[in-house]
């Protein structure tokens, strides 16, 4: 089967992963259950994107129809073994882009696919250097932007990462939320 005929239920509300898979030629449907994104304390910071997204592909795995595939995906931002998730509010926005100020992080995106057959889980990694945000910098991007719907407090694809970022080790996609030349080589053998 051809893979840009292949069915996919995106399982996630994120406008980034749809925009990729949209740009990506992919046929698919958003279809998504709430999920607390919550995991277990002993797991290991770079397991967490894997294992939220497992937990979303299987909260919606009654969405599937028969030979369609389900694409559940997390992204999380990990400094220094932390994990830094979204942001409550303006304060903590600001905390957490303080923290990445001046230092390099890395952003897992764990991706989940499952049909009625299987299930397969695997995570993109990149690392990224943000160089150092003035407190004006971060005020100006957090009342511009509100990234309180982003992990990290910041997408690659504004003004921080047009602007700040001056290195990436692995690929924009991830970082954006999806790891498209992941995505692709999985959903071709799926």
């Amino acid at each position: 089967m051809n893979i840009f005929n292949k069915k996919i239920i995106l399982a996630s509300k994120s406008p980034r992963r749809s925009h990729l898979l949209k740009e990506a030629g992919f046929n698919f449907e958003i279809k998504t259950k709430e999920v607390e994104e919550t995991y277990p304390d002993e797991l290991p910071v770079s397991q967490v994107a894997e294992y939220l997204a497992e937990k979303k592909a299987m909260a919606s795995k009654e969405f599937i129809q028969n030979d369609e595939i389900l694409l559940a995906a997390d992204s999380v931002v990990i400094l220094k073994n932390k994990i830094y998730g979204k942001p409550k509010d303006y304060n903590d926005a600001f905390q957490i882009l303080k923290a990445l100020s001046g230092n390099e992080h890395q952003v897992i995106t764990g991706v989940c696919l499952l049909s009625k057959e299987k299930k397969e889980s695997f995570s993109g990694i990149s690392d990224v250097q943000i160089e150092e945000l003035s407190d004006e910098e971060i005020e100006y991007y957090i009342r511009n932007f509100k990234p309180y719907d982003k992990a990290g407090a910041y997408a690659i694809q504004e003004w921080i990462g047009l602007c700040k970022i001056s290195k990436i080790e692995g690929t924009y996609t991830n970082i954006m939320g999806l790891p498209m030349e992941m995505v692709y080589k999985k959903l071709s053998e799926f």
